[in-house]
């Protein structure tokens, strides 16, 4: 009786020892898959004129709604360019310098804060003027990296009007899954300022 106990354990504990070596086999191989993005599905470019009623007039994106700024801080003139499908959101901002060159420097100067508020995260601020079909100038600044806002820009005659915008994401997403999304906002906004006209 003592043996067939021990024999019946001891073809226990083989069994065991045979199950652990059977889970020892070698691993398939495994290759992690690339990064990727979910696919975006982009409308074609088709434009629309602002309704009047403001001081300036431009063309628009027809997938876009104008949003009316409803920040504490918002004057009468300041609107959204809102993409609801995209969540892309264009924050214009107008100002009338009324010719006084302390609120005109005050205009610039707040312009600049703006964007360099995002260093902290911008692997780069690029800096360059385009010039509109009808000769405006405009200051535009394309921020790199995972920051809220990768395009800037801003235009202004020095007298009268300072017409500022940024796109923006209200979505913390990495920049490289936007960057269909920003390219096509892009496009829009160079839109909306080459067709600008100030009332």
């Amino acid at each position: 009786m003592p043996v067939f106990r021990l024999c019946r354990g001891l073809g226990a504990v083989l069994l065991f020892v045979g199950s652990l070596a059977a889970g020892c086999t070698s691993a398939p191989d495994y290759t992690p898959k690339p990064k990727g993005y979910n696919r975006i599905d982009l409308p074609p470019h088709s434009y629309q004129q602002l309704a009047p009623g403001r001081p300036y007039t431009f063309e628009y994106s027809r997938h876009a709604r104008i949003l009316r700024d409803s920040s504490y801080l918002a004057q009468p003139n300041w609107i959204n360019v809102y993409y609801p499908k995209l969540g892309a959101n264009v924050q214009i901002t107008y100002t009338n310098v009324q010719q006084n060159a302390k609120l005109y420097n005050k205009m610039l100067e707040d312009a600049r804060k703006l964007t360099s508020k995002h260093q902290i995260k911008a692997s780069a601020i690029d800096e360059s003027i385009m010039q509109t079909p009808s000769g405006m100038k405009v200051a535009v600044f394309e921020l790199a990296g995972d920051v809220p806002s990768q395009f800037q820009f801003y235009t202004t005659d020095s007298t009268k009007h300072f017409f500022r915008g940024a796109l923006y994401f209200p979505i913390a997403t990495a920049n490289d899954s936007l960057a269909p999304i920003i390219d096509y906002v892009k496009k829009d906004i160079v839109q909306l300022l080459n067709t600008l006209k100030y009332q």
